[in-house]
């Protein structure tokens, strides 16, 4: 089960809202990052994913173990946040 959901998001990025929108669809709550907002952490979202593209989704489970999910990909996000 998701302990902590943490997506990384920029103003322009349709894939974040969808995202966005399939995580509120299921009830889970979740912390957005808006690198528009904070650029100070996208090196942080770097470090995370190895990617530059958004969304980043960092699901952390019950046991500190983190997931990441790099773009709109329900066939991953899907069982991360199960």
């Amino acid at each position: 089960m998701a302990k902590n959901i943490t997506i990384f998001t920029t103003n322009t990025c349709a894939y974040c809202g969808m995202v966005k929108k399939w995580l509120s669809a299921k009830g889970m709550h979740y912390e957005e990052v808006n690198l528009d907002q904070h650029p100070e952490r996208q090196a942080e979202a770097l470090e995370i994913s190895g990617a530059l593209t958004v969304p980043v989704t960092v699901v952390t489970k019950e046991d500190d173990s983190k997931e990441v999910v790099v773009g709109y990909n329900l066939a991953k996000l899907a069982p991360a946040v199960a």
